[in-house]
């Protein structure tokens, strides 16, 4: 029988491959994966990594908490722990908010049934959902784990601990460290028992190193794609779907000035949008910026060849691209022409070849990796 492929030896055969690079932070959390992984599989006690880390007994152990900023390997981590463990592990992957909705829809679910003999506790509700939909899972994994919603905070003391008592590892990614989950929100002092059992019952790891391996990847595929069509609309789509992780794509509803403006597809802070709606739109500097900080990379889709008849667009896209460029946000087009083609027309000739410089210099190595 071939031996069984832990995350541990699975990293080192990406690290042998040149897949991955060598990173301090995602050793320190795949050694922890690789313990936790081997506590399933072997039902074995924890190493000494484990007890040096005060964690309690193998039952009694919650699972790994990696946070970090966006593309530092959280999920790819994760991935690699859940695609190794065995298929006698039951085991489930999910995101976070997707997960939420499930307990929700199954609480709403329940109240109907109960209305008329008397609604039960939502810790009555949670309980059976756990013992009805977590049936003999032993390992969940929760990807991008943030707590927006009151109602999702007010649930999650009793779940967590409904995993701990059937002995349900949880692996879970977050963009933020346990102390500032659901900062600031209503009746966050009821949601601090949450942080305090995930420090105590899980192993809290950082992954936030200065490379985003999300954005590596971009200047070997390219992010500036023409002429339009099939062929760029495929490119940009993969690319998408890349660097968003394939995760669930929602609308982002943001306000300057007093105006609501909203980004239709967002994910995995990824933006992408259509020339219309930023060029032919009456957006100005402070709408762009905002864009700009608001997101790590930005898809801009459609932008056709521009002259004299298209004098507004075209002093928009010269202001958007500008506040990208500064802001460093990394930036993939779909365009009619190549960029030093993009502009025919005399009112902006000079300004544009600005834009032409940053729309090239945005394509560059030095760029996509950092500035």
């Amino acid at each position: 029988m071939p031996a069984i492929k832990t995350p541990y030896s699975v990293y080192e055969d990406r690290l042998a491959s040149g897949e991955i690079r060598a990173d301090a932070d995602q050793a320190a959390a795949v050694n922890l994966l690789d313990d936790v992984f081997r506590m399933i599989v072997e039902a074995r006690p924890q190493s000494f990594l484990g007890r040096l880390l005060k964690k309690q007994t193998v039952g009694r152990t919650a699972g790994i908490y990696m946070y970090g900023g966006v593309g530092r390997g959280k999920s790819m981590l994760m991935d690699l722990f859940f695609e190794s463990l065995p298929e006698t592990v039951n085991a489930r992957r999910v995101h976070f908010h997707e997960f939420m909705i499930e307990i929700h829809d199954y609480i709403h679910e329940k109240r109907q049934a109960f209305k008329k003999s008397g609604v039960q506790s939502p810790d009555t509700y949670i309980t059976q959902f756990v013992q009805e939909h977590c049936k003999d899972l032993r390992v969940l994994c929760f990807d991008e784990f943030h707590v927006t919603d009151v109602a999702d905070a007010m649930l999650l003391g009793k779940l967590m601990s409904s995993f701990i008592e059937r002995n349900i590892v949880v692996i879970c990614t977050s963009n933020w460290v346990p102390d500032l989950l659901y900062e600031d929100g209503l009746q966050r002092g009821r949601f601090l028992p949450v942080i305090a059992l995930i420090k105590a019952r899980m192993y809290v790891v950082p992954l936030d190193g200065e490379t985003d391996y999300r954005m590596q990847s971009l200047a070997g595929s390219g992010v500036y794609f023409y002429p339009l069509g099939a062929v760029a609309d495929k490119k940009a789509d993969e690319l998408f779907r890349s660097l968003t992780n394939n995760e669930p794509i929602g609308a982002d509803l943001f306000t300057v000035k007093g105006r609501d403006t909203t980004a239709r597809q967002v994910a995995n802070n990824v933006a992408r949008f259509s020339f219309s709606e930023l060029c032919e739109q009456p957006l100005g500097a402070e709408d762009y910026l905002t864009i700009a900080k608001r997101y790590d990379a930005i898809f801009i889709q459609g932008i056709p060849a521009l002259g004299y008849d298209r004098r507004n667009e075209t002093k928009r896209l010269m202001t958007l691209i500008d506040a990208l460029y500064e802001q460093g946000t990394k930036l993939i087009v779909t365009a009619d022409k190549p960029a030093n083609q993009l502009y025919r027309g005399h009112d902006y000739e000079f300004e544009f070849q600005r834009t032409v410089s940053r729309l090239i210099e945005m394509q560059g190595e030095k760029y996509l990796e950092g500035r």
